[in-house]
């Protein structure tokens, strides 16, 4: 048996250095795309690092004890993250999700959070702050996140049987110790919680069912996600998807759901309720049902790239102009430019050639 070589795109030698705008502009609030999309969240990676090994993002064999993980001089710090959270905002933001990596893994995250939750839209709403975490260590950090400003948290679990789960993290850890953390998060206020299921056929799909059943009437939202082409590691093919429209006729067949409105344009998952009120599911369908043409999402990553698609190829250096010496409107004029010359819309033209492409990882960008 030979070795599977795995090609990864180095990121922190394939970035864009933007350059300083020679002229400002102040931000309107509604910077648009080439296709008209509107900038409405932002996803901030806080780590490359994870105590997982999900084999659909960061399998064993690349993320080994050999990988090197970034240094924490090249990391933003939270001051940093701040800055650049508040220009994001000038330009429409109004969602920021901390993401990672595994993001409770950053040394005192908390003050970070304080911090984000200083912060309000430019109608002067307090910002939709949100975390997305594996939830193992959940259950010891929910009361301080909470305190901090954490607003909600979604969890990812990808099955209730234990034996799968503890196959699919790659590192034996027990589905009981995530069912605390979200309780204890529940317990927190950190609520709706949302729990994103990535779905395998073959690997984790017939626990589906079992999900639903568990999560349905607990007030929870329960996402089920389908297995993306993200990065270049996690082996993808299309005969591993499970298309989200027959998860939903999995589900419908024993408890029934309907179709409802999404709470904003943009909006990631397409929602279904029960039909006896005890709840609502997601479902989120990049791969056979392609939402670019409402992407309204920008990812900046633990190094401060700035990236247009969960499938990017290269990031934009915004870390170069904060240390730079940069000024708030010259990054601002910069991010505004960047945004406006999008044109992202991947999952629309997936093909043979274009999964084939190096893509980062989505360990580095988050999900």
């Amino acid at each position: 048996m030979t070795d599977r070589i795995i090609p990864l795109l180095d990121e922190r030698v394939a970035a864009i250095r933007p350059a300083l705008p020679a002229e400002t502009q102040a931000a309107s609030g509604r910077v648009a795309d080439r296709l008209g999309r509107h900038l409405h969240d932002l996803r901030i990676s806080v780590t490359d690092r994870c105590n997982f090994r999900c084999t659909y993002c960061m399998p064993k064999e690349v993320f080994d004890k050999n990988y090197r993980f970034l240094p924490h001089a090249d990391l933003l710090t939270f001051e940093e993250i701040a800055r650049l959270a508040r220009l994001f905002i000038e330009h429409g933001v109004e969602k920021i999700r901390l993401t990672g990596g595994e993001p409770l893994l950053r040394k005192d995250l908390e003050k970070l959070i304080e911090m984000l939750a200083t912060l309000t839209t430019r109608a002067g709403r307090p910002l939709d702050l949100t975390l997305t975490t594996n939830g193992s260590i959940l259950a010891r950090k929910a009361k301080s996140l909470a305190a901090a400003g954490l607003k909600r948290v979604t969890v990812s679990l990808d099955a209730l049987d234990d034996a799968i789960f503890r196959r699919m993290n790659d590192v034996d850890f027990p589905v009981r110790d995530v069912l605390a953390g979200i309780d204890a998060a529940d317990a927190a206020g950190l609520a709706p919680i949302k729990i994103n299921m990535v779905v395998k056929r073959g690997v984790n799909d017939h626990e589906i069912l079992p999900m639903a059943r568990h999560f349905k009437g607990s007030g929870h939202i329960l996402r089920f996600i389908e297995f993306m082409d993200v990065g270049s590691s996690n082996g993808w093919h299309m005969d591993d998807v499970v298309p989200s429209a027959e998860v939903i006729r999995r589900i419908d067949a024993e408890m029934p759901v309907e179709a409802i409105d999404p709470n904003y344009p943009g909006e990631v998952a397409e929602r279904w309720r029960y039909r006896d009120g005890s709840g609502e599911i997601g479902v989120i369908s990049s791969v056979t049902q392609a939402f670019c043409r409402d992407c309204t999402r920008a990812r900046l990553s633990t190094e401060g790239r700035l990236y247009l698609c969960l499938f990017a190829q290269r990031g934009y250096d915004l870390r170069a102009l904060v240390r730079g010496g940069a000024s708030d409107a010259q990054i601002s004029t910069a991010i505004g430019q960047i945004w406006s010359q999008r044109a992202d819309r991947y999952s629309e033209i997936r093909s043979e050639a274009t999964v084939a492409l190096p893509k980062i990882e989505m360990s580095y960008i988050g999900g």
